[in-house]
């Protein structure tokens, strides 16, 4: 078929590799993957973990006293479907996002469904964990970051105001928190956030149809916050 010659030239990389190579029936390749897309190939791996919190902090080449005040942190609060953890991490790294933070329990881990939805992005990009999502936002805000959450719905939580994430200004070094599939952002957590943006609908919506997917929702917030940088040539 058309894929041929790619998956040739796979084979000759994982053999200069020392990576065993075996040719075997699609439908071997079909029990491998449970079914899921394969191209005709598959690799088996070791699991890939989160990474400590501990080493997020590593400085990345290149930034200077502009990059560092354009630092941008997406964390993700108990994210379970890997497909929608795959598209937030693909998102992430297409726009530009520094480095990526999940809450450690009750979210999906980096399985291989999250491998593939992110296009190969988890395997160049890492993800770090917390198992205490406030007090890590609560020390960053005390490091003079900006901690912004994510609603569906225009209406201010307690006491944090809700704005349009047209509205927003980057100004300082910003965390953007992406809540739960169900459940969206906890309230422990949005009352760690010092406001809340939300994504304008275009139109009356039908009850129900009143919110986007966590990953589409994300690609659109983020879009909107890392054009700013392009504007300011950082």
């Amino acid at each position: 078929g058309p894929g041929r010659p790619v998956r040739a030239e796979l084979g000759l990389q994982a053999a200069a590799r020392g990576v065993p190579v075996l040719h075997v029936p699609g439908r071997a390749l079909d029990v491998l993957c449970r079914g899921r897309p394969h191209q005709g190939v598959c690799l088996e791996a070791s699991p890939l973990p989160f990474r400590s919190l501990r080493d997020a902090e590593e400085p990345q080449p290149g930034h200077g006293e502009s990059g560092r005040r354009q630092r941008l942190w997406l964390v993700l609060e108990h994210i379970q479907d890997p497909m929608n953890l795959g598209a937030l991490l693909r998102a992430a790294y297409f726009l530009g996002v520094d480095r990526v933070v999940a809450t450690h329990s009750n979210s999906c881990p980096l399985t291989p469904i999250v491998s593939k939805a992110s296009a190969g992005a988890m395997e160049v990009f890492d993800v770090y964990s917390t198992d205490d999502l406030q007090g890590f936002l609560k020390a960053k805000s005390a490091e003079g970051w900006e901690v912004v959450g994510t609603v569906s719905r225009s209406e201010n939580v307690e006491d944090v105001p809700v704005i349009s994430c047209s509205e927003f200004r980057w100004d300082k070094p910003l965390i953007v928190v992406i809540g739960s599939e169900g459940e969206g952002v906890s309230l422990e957590t949005q009352l760690q956030c010092q406001r809340m943006l939300a994504i304008p609908p275009g139109r009356a919506l039908h009850p129900g149809i009143d919110s986007l997917n966590v990953s589409v929702a994300a690609g659109i917030l983020l879009h909107s916050i890392c054009s700013q940088r392009r504007r300011h040539g950082d």
